[in-house]
Order: C-alpha cells, then structure tokens, then sequence
C-alpha cells in the first residue's frame, strides 16, 4: 500500500500517494496545520488554533490521547487500507476516531464514536446573534454546535458549493439542491452532506462530504451542517444526543471525508468518486442486475405464489432479466400493505413463523421457484421488513432469518422496506443486523435500500451494504413520467456513484387511459427500449409484471441482451451526467469513463433537432470513435471542440443511443 501514518515530534501525519494531511497532535485532539495535494503540490495551510473537533460546554484539552495503526487486509466489501484509531477524553465524554486511509485515493475518511456523557446542545437562531461591528467579535464563532471537521483557512477568496440531497422519493420529485456562496465575515449556514471549496485565484480545490443521511432527516440535527464564514469552515451535527450515549458502549455518530480535488468540473467529481468507490468494492457476479420486481403493477400480494413465480421466471427469461424478486406476500405473515387487509408490520415476532415461506401459496417452500430461477439463469431475491419493534430490538431475530435464507435457498438480494431510523438506537441495531449478516455470509450478498419514505439512509450512509431502491412510481395514479426517471438520475449521477442507483422502468401500456390525450410525454407515448435505456447507466429495475406485458414489449429482449454483454464495463467507468438538464423535450446522457476510452448513452427527447452538439467530458481537441452498440446511433468519428462538445445524429424524437469510445 502506498499509505503511511506517522506520529513525530507532536505531529500527525496521514498520506498516500494523492494526499497528505498534517496535525499538530495536542494529546490527541488534533489541530489542523495543512492539507497537500501531492499531484499537483499545491499545499493549503490552515491557519487554526484549536482543535478540529470540539463539544460545547467540554473541555478542549484532551485527556487520554492515544493512537493505534492498523492494516485492513481486502475482503469482499471494502478493499485494503490503513486505519489509525485516536481516542482521547474531554471531561466526562471519550472520542474515538478512526481515520481509514486508500490507496491511490485523494481523500481521507474519518469515522466518529463516542462513550461516556455531554450535554445537549443548544439551538441558536440567526436573529439572536449580536452585530459584529466590534472588530473583536469577528475572531469568535457563532456556532456552539459540536464540530466534526474545521477548516481554518487563512484565504479570503473562494467560492463554497453546498449539495443538498432530498430522498423520501414518495413525496420528492427534486433531489438535489445546490447553493453557492461567498463567504463573509458572519457565518453562513448551509445544508448538504456535500462542500466544496474552490479558490478564486487559483487552481483546485477541496471537498467534505458529510457520512450521514440526507440533511432533512437526520438524527439530532442543528438545522445546517456547514457553518462558514472567512478563514474558517465547520462540519457539525454529530448525529447523536446526550440521551444516546452510554458509560460502557460506543456509539458510532456522523462521519467525514476531507479531499483535495484537480481543477475543473471533472476533477472535483472524479475526486469525490475515487473515494465512493472505497466504500463498496463492486464485485460483477454479485452486484450487476436487471431485477424484476412485481409491485408496480399494483396488484400487491394479490397474484404471489407458486404458479405465478414460476410464470413471472419464465416471461423474465424471454424478457432477459437476470433476477426476480419475490416482494410482500411471499411469506407467511401478513403486512399492512396486503390487498387482503387485517395485516401488521407491528409486533412481527409474536409470530416466529412471519419469514417462513406462505404455506397456501408456496405450499412446496421456495425451493422450486429458486430452482427453475437457477435453470433459467435467473437468480430469485426476496423481499424483507425489519421488524421496528422497540428501535429495531429483534435485529438478531431479523438478521438470523435472512441468513437462514441465504444458506437454504441461496437467496442472496434482499429488497429492505419500511424502515424508520427516529432514534439512534434503531440506527445501531439496524446496522448491527446488516454487519451481522456480512459477517455470516462473508459479505455475498446484496441489500436494496429503500429510501422512498420514512427517515432512512440517504445517498451517502449505509452505503458499504448494497444498492439503493431510489423510487415507487406508478402509472396507476400517475405519477411516472419516463423523463422524469431520467432527470433523477441524471442529477444524482454527478455527486453518487449511477451503478449504486436502482432505477425503474414500467410497463407503459398500463393505464394510457388515467394520462391527459393531449399529454405528449404521458408514459403511453414513449418508446418501451427507450424507457428501459434511460436505466442502463443505473441497476435496471424491471417494475412490472412481465407476464402482464404485450406480445410488442418482448421486443426490446436483443436491447437488453446486448446491454448486458456491456453493463459490466459500463459500470467499471465513472459515470456522470453530459447534455442538458432532462426535461422531456432537450438533448441529454452519460458518459462511462475509463481513462480514454469508455461509453456515452445519449438521449433525443421530445424535440425537432434532430443533430446536437452534446457537452461531453472528453479534452477539447481529441479524435474521439464512436460505435454504436444499440439505439439508434450510427458509427462515427468526430473531433471534440473547444466547449468539450460531441456531434450526435438521431433521426426522431425519443431515440436513443448507446455508444463505446475511444481516443484515437
């Protein structure tokens, strides 16, 4: 491994081959001296004088202070790194921090977990601060929030970009939020899990992306994360109360991720996605999908059995899909979303046989639906509903019952709903149950996280277990539009990894008749190998029943084999968003970059221009060879200009193209 952490002279420091971070040791409780880009050498040095972590009300001399540097060998989640522990005392409240270290990675995590007691911090609202006409007072901090991460940066020109993220997908068609500022001398506050830093006099910049879940859910919030003013910047929001901690157990809180980025859009992106792909190795076999799940259609657990399983594998073999999730229904126990009613999610366990196969619906067990799924090349999944009794006090109960279906049936993709994280001991026991099932199958399995409702995870917490389950749209009411799916991800894509998305496409015959006649871009209107296209730079989520499908949506099957034959090289790249902004009726795509080579998928929508010239992220100048894989491209060879620009032909509105690169 090219890491390496060093104590010396009272002096921390971490690096690697693209970073290096130096503190002043202080007993433990770290002062920031300077942050180096070794790429480039640019060095910021930070101009603070107390440590980057601190409580309000605690004491800021550390007690206890001690560091322990370890090597985390590669395993099927996470790759190698190194890690150094500090932990320390202020008072009565003991700090561990564990700051894990990647190779060739220009970024440096840090982990919280606290032990012992504090006291609640107090809310301040903006109107109750003092002027800062007295120059005295511009050395002080408005903020008495706990702080996770300080930045004392002696610059007076840069420009701060915060990224908000919004899930609760049930209720939010818009997902992220940007708001750029100046700082001044009063602190500003902003929300996001994201920052970055950008001088205005020269090149490149930094990045904190807060570990935690979407800033409108999450746990003891102080109403922003980023309090920033000149020459200083704070993380807060621990994520943790004084009521959560205990004298004898850690609780893990909120972390962060401090990073140096290259200039330019693609720098900072492909900085922050260097260290996203730490968290979770992306392994083909277990990872890649095109799931099927048969819920969009509306028809709940009315359908679900035996017979219908093995009817859904066989359409879904014609279709290509390469999983069948069984959802609610398949078990024994009924919920409250069953279509028969009379049923709970509440007090699961009083019934030990609620995560036993339904006895009149799969009276064989799932063994011959998981076998002819085997036949048939199809890998069966399941879904399950932690059992939120208590903060989630049965997560042993919960956890032993997916591993006893992994181990009989081999089931290793399990669908994760009805969630509710309102305290910090439900997030602890949720967690413990996820870890206890890496730990009991060595890591192979898959969790789809559901965050369409509820106080859940977000894009940027949770992420080493699985993929997340980003919508619930439905022709039925309607609320599915195609571009609006293509929109979603195409804003998500630039700051979360697409291949960690699962994104839908719905069987767009059903219900034409709850659209407006007039609406052009109802679902109706839209080609089927369209709607499945605007999915392939995601997990495609087949949302229907495909034994409910048209003879015509059978069609779109050679798409979908060919996209398989590419989707593991197309998520190998580092995929971000090219074109405009969807909106039904412009030119937008991906791009999948690797190195000089990879993948562009462009889209026509609703519109009469039929060539484009697209905004790509290849160097203006460069000779770039397209070959069209599928759509409706044609080959061609172009040189991109100086606005990083592409031509693209597509003859009619709705068309697509799936195109591999290279530079020549």
């Amino acid at each position: 491994m090219d890491c390496k952490i060093t104590l010396k002279n009272d002096q921390l420091t971490l690096e690697n081959s693209r970073i290096r971070r130096r503190y002043q040791w202080n007993g433990g409780s770290l002062i920031g001296l300077n942050i180096e880009d070794r790429f480039s050498g640019k060095i910021w040095d930070l101009d603070g004088e107390t440590p980057d972590c601190t409580f309000p009300d605690l004491p800021v001399e550390a007690t206890d202070g001690k560091l322990e540097i370890s090597e985390s060998p590669a395993n099927s989640i996470t790759p190698e790194h190194l890690r150094a522990k500090i932990t320390l005392r202020l008072g009565n409240l003991e700090v561990k921090r564990i700051f894990r270290l990647y190779p060739d990675c220009p970024a440096i995590a840090c982990d919280y977990y606290l032990r012992g007691s504090m006291e609640d911090e107090a809310e301040r609202e903006e109107g109750d601060l003092s002027n800062i006409e007295d120059p005295r007072k511009l050395n002080r901090t408005d903020t008495d929030d706990a702080i996770l991460e300080r930045l004392c940066l002696p610059d007076l020109h840069y420009r701060l970009t915060a990224v908000q993220f919004f899930d609760i997908t049930d209720r939010n068609n818009n997902l992220v939020h940007l708001q750029s500022i100046l700082p001044y001398r009063h602190e500003s506050r902003l929300p996001g899990n994201l920052l970055f830093i950008e001088p205005q006099l020269e090149e490149g910049g930094l990045f904190i992306l807060k570990e935690a879940p979407c800033s409108s859910v999450q746990l003891s919030y102080p109403g922003f994360d980023f309090a920033c003013r000149i020459g200083r910047i704070d993380l807060v929001g621990f994520g943790v109360s004084a009521d959560d901690l205990v004298e004898t157990e850690w609780t893990r809180a909120y972390g962060f991720v401090t990073g140096v980025t290259p200039p330019g859009e693609l720098g900072r992106l492909d900085a922050l996605r260097t260290y996203q792909e730490k968290i979770r190795r992306h392994l083909p076999e277990r990872d890649e999908m095109v799931l099927m799940n048969t819920w969009g259609d509306r028809n709940q657990d009315s359908r679900i059995g035996e017979p219908f399983a093995l009817a859904e594998l066989e359409a879904g073999s014609r279709l290509g899909v390469s999983h069948l999730q069984l959802d609610d229904g398949w078990q024994a126990g009924r919920s409250s979303n069953s279509a028969f009613g009379g049923g709970s999610l509440v007090d699961i366990w009083d019934n030990p046989d609620y995560w036993t196969p339904h006895p009149e619906r799969f009276p064989n067990g799932l063994a011959p639906v998981v076998n002819r799924g085997h036949e048939l090349g199809i890998e069966v999944c399941i879904w399950f509903n932690p059992s939120k009794d208590d903060s989630y006090s049965h997560w042993r109960d919960d956890a032993d019952r997916l591993i006893r279906l992994n181990r009989e049936h081999g089931i290793r993709t399990f669908k994760i709903d009805g969630v509710q994280v309102p305290d910090k001991r439900a997030e602890t026991n949720l967690r413990r149950m996820f870890d206890a099932v890496i730990e009991a199958t060595s890591g192979d399995v898959v969790f789809n996280l559901d965050v369409t409702a509820g106080q859940r995870y977000g894009y940027h917490y949770f992420n080493e277990y699985g993929n997340i389950f980003l919508e619930n749209r439905y022709t039925d009411w309607p609320n599915y539009y195609p571009h609006w799916s293509l929109r979603n991800l195409w804003m998500l894509s630039r700051f979360v990894p697409a291949q960690n998305l699962q994104i839908e496409f719905l069987n767009s015959w059903r219900n034409a008749e709850k659209y407006p006649d007039d609406d052009p871009l109802a679902p109706s209107r839209v080609p089927f190998d369209y709607i499945f296209a605007i999915t392939m730079m995601a997990q495609p989520l087949a949302w229907f029943e495909s034994t409910g499908l048209p003879e015509d949506a059978f069609a779109i099957a050679p798409l979908i084999r060919t996209y398989r034959d590419h989707q593991v090289r197309i998520h190998a790249g580092r995929i971000f968003p090219i074109g405009d902004e969807p909106c039904g009726t412009g030119w937008t795509g991906f791009q999948s970059i690797s190195g000089k080579n990879g993948y562009i998928l462009v889209f026509r929508e609703l519109n009469e221009q039929s060539n484009a010239n697209v905004r790509t992220f290849n160097s203006p100048g460069s000779r770039i060879e397209c070959r069209s894989l599928c759509g409706h491209g044609k080959r061609f060879t172009a040189t991109v200009d100086e606005q990083g620009r592409l031509p693209f032909a597509l003859a009619a509105p709705f068309s697509f193209a799936l195109y591999e690169y290279s530079t020549i």
